[in-house]
């Protein structure tokens, strides 16, 4: 999850999403991410990155219709809901953990989706918005879920996949 091309994000911060999406595809994870129908996004960034490590991606999406910005997409699933909040419920809950990058406001309603549901939340540091101001921290007094924090893509993945494979194995 990660910040829209509308927040102007650096090249740089693309990249370490891209290197998200290539890490979660080496480790065999299915990449889902929030596919934008007009621009690009952090959350296309790490798809492209798990289509060049041969990895499987699933953009869900708001409105009807199969069009999105990345085309390169394994499963486009539209979900029929306006974009803050509808389509962002169903993106996260088909997760098994998330990683947030940088962030707007579409990141932070994430990253409280899966507070409410227990979801792992890992947050790539450096990479501004949401994800440094959310690294370290429980979203309300019921400390949930911490939001972990991870130095790099590489260490964001395996934070998340053991998370991930942790919760359901309780």
């Amino acid at each position: 999850m990660g910040s829209a091309a509308d927040l102007q994000y650096t090249e740089q911060t693309a990249q370490l999403a891209r290197e998200v999406g290539y890490e979660l595809a080496q480790a065999g994870a299915a990449v889902l991410f929030g596919a934008e129908k007009d621009y690009d996004s952090l959350s296309t960034a790490a798809a492209r990155g798990a289509k060049e490590a041969g990895g499987m991606t699933v953009g869900i999406t708001y409105g009807k219709g199969l069009t999105t910005f990345e085309k390169n997409t394994d499963i486009v699933i539209a979900t029929g809901m306006e974009r803050g909040g509808g389509r962002e419920m169903a993106l996260v809950l088909s997760c098994d953990a998330v990683i947030i990058i940088g962030g707007g406001s579409g990141t932070l309603t994430e990253a409280a989706i899966a507070y409410q549901d227990n979801i792992p939340i890992v947050a790539l540091t450096g990479s501004g918005g949401w994800a440094d101001k959310l690294s370290k921290s429980y979203l309300d007094g019921r400390q949930r879920v911490q939001v972990k924090a991870a130095a790099t893509p590489k260490q964001a993945v395996e934070l998340a996949i053991a998370l991930g494979q942790k919760r359901y194995a309780t």
